[in-house]
């Protein structure tokens, strides 16, 4: 239980700092692109993990081939999620982006079921269910005004496809998870990113390089807070709470996300925190803490039941 416990806890301080990045993302905006505020933050993470991960390397006595997979799983799984959100939030609209979403934690229980052969309980699908009113609670805004119209039809398919590809991702990475540390599994993943990415930054966002000395303060808080916090510290408690808990528990955590976004979106960017906002982050919450409770005393007590 301690372990289940520890790792929740270091998934609640994750989804904390993932919950930051709308934040980030909104001081960068006015200078930096949407491949650059990926790719760049991203690359001094790499830099950062670099001797970590070369140690780890070198002490488990790996070969090159047994970190190719990286490359599989970062264009089938994290690249999309990274690159067709974006295009698809821009063919789209924000709130429709916010709905879509939703999806993600089903989506990666589907995943989960058919490669890891996870299995849903009554407890879990309450969970899910809790949390899903929440969110919906605390998007109120955003649904009333969506528009899945063929307008955004592109758009929502790519988003959608972004989807299916974080959740193949967090399933990928949960299968391996044992045969490499968390720095290993990071930075590998990074490496696979920034060779896709580069490209598309040097195409489409040359300029921000020239831009670099003009950045404001502003932009630099957002950049060095994405670097440090969403794209170092928060992956690497994440992989490590991924090898303890179930998949499908780790997505059913991605909610948090939002419940957290809204205080500090309202704290930072002064953006209303309405009633309804905080009436579903406590359902969240309720799911959150039903799934880690609950299900593990089930999952305790099974093994005992089949030995009698």
């Amino acid at each position: 239980m301690r372990r289940t416990i520890i790792s929740w806890a270091l998934l609640i301080i994750c989804n904390m700092m993932w919950a930051l990045q709308f934040t980030c993302i909104k001081l960068t905006q006015d200078q930096v692109g949407p491949y650059f505020t990926v790719w760049g933050p991203m690359l001094l993470a790499t830099v950062l993990l670099a001797p970590f991960a070369w140690r780890d390397f070198k002490r488990s006595g790996k070969r090159l081939k047994d970190i190719l997979v990286f490359i599989q799983l970062a264009l089938l799984g994290a690249f999309p999620a990274q690159v067709l959100m974006t295009w698809g939030t821009q063919y789209s609209l924000a709130s429709n982006a916010a709905i879509i979403t939703l999806s993600l934690p089903v989506i990666t229980a589907f995943f989960a079921f058919l490669v890891l052969k996870e299995k849903m309980n009554r407890v879990r699908w309450l969970s899910f269910l809790i949390a899903i009113a929440g969110v919906i609670l605390c998007s109120t805004g955003d649904i009333q005004q969506m528009d899945f119209g063929s307008k955004y039809a592109i758009g929502n398919l790519l988003i959608f496809l972004a989807i299916v590809g974080n959740a193949y991702y967090n399933v990928g990475i949960k299968k391996i998870a044992e045969r490499y540390t968390e720095m290993e599994l990071v930075f590998y993943t990074y490496v696979a990113m920034i060779l896709l990415l580069t490209p598309l930054v040097i195409y489409y966002e040359p300029g921000t390089f020239a831009r670099l000395s003009s950045f404001t303060p502003q932009t630099w808080t957002g950049l060095t807070l994405l670097t440090l916090f969403h794209n170092f510290l928060s992956m690497i408690l994440f992989f490590r709470a991924l090898k303890i808990l179930d998949a499908m528990q780790v997505a059913l955590s991605n909610y948090l996300i939002t419940f957290m976004g809204l205080p500090v979106a309202a704290i930072w960017l002064g953006e209303a925190l309405g009633s309804q906002a905080i009436v579903g982050g406590i359902l969240v919450l309720v799911g959150t803490l039903i799934i880690t409770i609950v299900d593990y005393k089930m999952n305790q007590s099974s093994p005992k039941t089949i030995t009698q």
